[in-house]
């Protein structure tokens, strides 16, 4: 798959990621649309590195990211289950395009959900949470301290916690794009809030067969 940039066929998706992180200064996101095989998500460039972290899954086993992912297109969400709509919204999109896909071209995947809310999301409400989905979504939770690092090891900003209100609720304020690394543990591609199902069906077949031009 060809990155370079052309006049034509480029639309600024967000802004740089430098109003999200200072470890992304040099990242800009771009969509590019110049054929049938261009990705309809954003392409990150230059790529970001899959982030090295351990956590907690579902089962309260320790899960190393980067080496249970290795050969694998990861799918990568920080949100957590109290969320109204970017969460469900996001989980669902993937679970939906999954089920239309073949079963040779999903086994390439490992989506990985980690809350930014471990205080309420215990491994057996993640586990709950994203069943509803797809039983094979992987849950991580940990300390607010580890899931912070987990963060800005993935080049985002840390999730914030709103005030907390009289009956005791809250929201959590976090990043809404899931990130794509294909199998050289490069995020080329990212997913905004508010895509289509359609999109991610066609891009998934092409992100499980990648090869990126360096």
């Amino acid at each position: 798959m060809k990155r370079g940039f052309f006049s034509a066929g480029m639309v600024v998706v967000a802004c740089l990621l430098t109003t999200l992180s200072p470890l992304a200064a040099a990242v800009t996101i771009v969509a590019e649309a110049t054929g049938e095989k261009a990705y309809r998500g954003g392409l990150v460039t230059p790529p970001l590195p899959k982030p090295v972290f351990t956590l907690t899954d579902t089962s309260r086993t320790p899960f190393d990211v980067a080496q249970k992912t290795e050969g694998f297109v990861t799918l990568l969400f920080f949100g957590y289950t109290h969320c109204a709509d970017m969460c469900p919204m996001q989980m669902s999109l993937i679970a939906r395009a999954f089920k239309v896909l073949p079963p040779d071209v999903t086994a390439q995947f490992k989506v990985i959900f980690v809350t930014t809310d471990p205080a309420r999301d215990t491994p057996e409400t993640l586990r709950a949470w994203l069943d509803r989905f797809d039983t094979h979504f992987i849950g991580l939770t940990g300390s607010e301290a580890a899931i912070e690092a987990a963060q800005v090891a993935a080049n985002l900003p840390p999730a914030k916690k709103s005030a907390v209100r009289p009956d005791g609720t809250y929201d959590v304020g976090h990043a809404a794009f899931v990130l794509a690394y294909t199998k050289d543990n490069l995020a080329h591609v990212l997913y905004p809030v508010g895509g289509k199902r359609e999109d991610l069906e066609h891009d998934l077949p092409l992100l499980a067969n990648e090869t990126w031009n360096r």
